[in-house]
């Protein structure tokens, strides 16, 4: 019952995770390799927080969506006045440097070394100890995530990203400053990412380096395109199949060093199927082919 659990709150924190990233990929076409930054982000803020000033998970959750959100804008605006394959390039830049920084500046972050002992949340005096309490957790964060990026795709906001997307020369002919747009769906994105971070440091209580890598924006951007781009509900879904499907691989009697490098090849091998033959996922509403 407990290994159950788990994978559903791992489900739950990359359901997060990937309706984040749809706002930005799915409804405004700008394709990030950067999310795991971000994501990292707001797990070593939590951790940092947590076990150097001792501060409570609610004001941990506040400080992490705040100081991704204002690296967000400050990664945005630079970057998202280029466009297409050098935006990409200019994320993974970004997402090596993040990289680099929690894997060296050791007197901080821990180096390699990662930092253990993190406390799992006390809410208002409730201490969230047990799979279950964790799983109720995640499952209210997620709805409030889903319900924020609902009202945001549904609002006039919304529309303008989806116009952006579709036709980004057309949606500047209609007076919309198309670069303040990208800027302010970039910082919400980063945003939101950070709240899955947290609820993975809290959760697994360690956090190092190797959990927020290149590979790590690189499943959250397949699970975003197998699920269904531009379409949350996409999100959810692809949540469910990528992070569910490798764990059947357990029961196979593999040993684990083989288990994670088919793995990554079943990841790839997917995510190439869908983009040749269908592009938008199993319920999306835009195709990264056009």
């Amino acid at each position: 019952m407990e290994y159950i659990l788990h994978i559903l709150i791992l489900i739950g924190i990359y359901i997060i995770l990937t309706m984040s990233l749809n706002l930005l990929a799915g409804y405004t076409g700008i394709l990030s390799i950067a999310h795991a930054a971000f994501y990292g982000l707001g797990a070593y803020v939590a951790a940092l927080m947590a076990l150097q000033v001792h501060t409570p998970f609610l004001v941990n959750l506040v400080l992490a969506i705040v100081a991704a959100t204002v690296l967000g804008a400050f990664i945005g605006i630079p970057t998202l006045r280029i466009k297409d394959d050098y935006f990409v390039i200019a994320t993974f830049a970004f997402q090596v440097i993040t990289f680099s920084v929690l894997n060296n500046w050791v007197s901080f972050t821990g180096g390699p070394m990662g930092l253990p002992g993190i406390p799992q949340p006390n809410i208002l005096g409730l201490s969230i100890t047990e799979h279950y309490q964790f799983l109720i957790l995640v499952v209210v964060l997620c709805a409030v995530t889903f319900f924020i990026c609902v009202r945001v795709v549904k609002s006039p906001f919304g529309r303008v990203l989806k116009a952006i997307r579709e036709d980004e020369i057309l949606a500047q002919s209609l007076g919309k400053n198309v670069s303040l747009f990208k800027v302010k769906v970039f910082m919400l994105s980063a945003g939101l990412a950070s709240i899955s971070g947290v609820l993975y440091a809290t959760f697994i209580t360690y956090i190092d380096p190797t959990s927020f890598t290149v590979m790590e924006s690189i499943f959250i951007i397949s699970i975003v395109i197998i699920g269904g781009t531009g379409n949350l509900w996409g999100s959810v879904l692809g949540a469910v199949v990528l992070v569910s499907l490798p764990e059947l691989l357990r029961f196979v009697g593999l040993p684990s060093s083989i288990a994670a490098n088919i793995r990554q090849i079943l990841y790839g091998v997917m995510l190439v199927i869908f983009m040749i033959w269908r592009p938008q996922g199993f319920i999306g509403e835009f195709s990264f082919r056009k």
